[in-house]
């Protein structure tokens, strides 16, 4: 499976990507994220699904920016010729993969900014190859495992939250995600744009750099349960009359 969380704020845009790859009962390391920078030619892309058409939808998409990039001078136009890779793909591979169980399942967290683009911006991609532009009313999207990570998110996340605390808030998610299941997993590969700067700028964690906040935010989530109103617990034990535990 695949944790990959695209989060679009005032100030710029932070991307988190897991880089477990599972092959049946095997697992491997691999990068989800592909950066594509030329001048002021700015874009991320991250995606979930099979290897095998992500690769290939990647690999048509380069040689496509190789000969157009000049078209492209704002991020829609970017994102709508991915989306055009994707159903070629799809063209290609989607009965094979059928006939043999599996599904066309790409989906793709689209960022950058362009030349002509007044700000940064950030898309889901589907893999029908239409899309959906994140905005500020719910300034985030996940692919992969999508359900442990987004409580947090929509109760912390504003549009208005910085950068770095929207990547602290980012990793938290992942964290939860990570404690739930096992087929997402470190390094993880962290993405950051600041708007209006045409520079994409990205890094590799590991394990060992993250373990001190993870386990600090759990003792942290221990310690607050300890401290909210209960009397309706206490209610709740006298009507079931059982003895209150301390």
């Amino acid at each position: 499976m695949t944790f990959c969380l695209g989060i679009k704020v005032e100030s710029g845009l932070v991307a988190i990507a897991d880089t477990r790859l599972t092959s049946g009962a095997e697992y491997s390391t691999g990068k989800k994220v592909s950066v594509h920078q030329f001048g002021k030619h700015s874009m991320f892309i991250m995606t979930s699904g099979l290897r095998s058409v992500r690769d290939k939808a990647i690999t048509y998409f380069d040689e496509v920016i190789k000969e157009q990039d000049r078209k492209f001078n704002r991020l829609y136009k970017a994102v709508n010729a991915f989306g055009e890779q994707v159903k070629r793909v799809a063209g290609e591979d989607k009965d094979s993969l059928y006939q043999s169980g599996l599904y066309f399942n790409l989906h793709a967290i689209v960022g950058g900014q362009l030349e002509d683009d007044d700000e940064h911006r950030l898309f889901l991609l589907y893999p029908e190859g239409n899309w959906v532009e994140v905005g500020p009313g719910t300034p985030f999207v996940i692919i992969g495992n999508t359900n442990y990570g987004k409580p947090l998110l929509h109760r912390q996340l504003r549009y208005e939250t910085s950068m770095r605390d929207a990547m602290m808030v980012g990793f938290l998610a992942f964290d939860a995600t990570k404690v739930s299941v096992n087929d997402v997993d470190y390094p993880l590969d962290i993405i950051l744009y600041e708007k209006g700067s045409f520079q994409i700028k990205d890094c590799r964690l590991e394990r060992e750099e993250l373990k001190e906040t993870s386990k600090t935010w759990s003792e942290l989530l221990k310690h607050a349960i300890g401290q909210l109103p209960d009397q309706w617990v206490d209610r709740v034990f006298d009507i079931c009359e059982l003895p209150k535990e301390e």
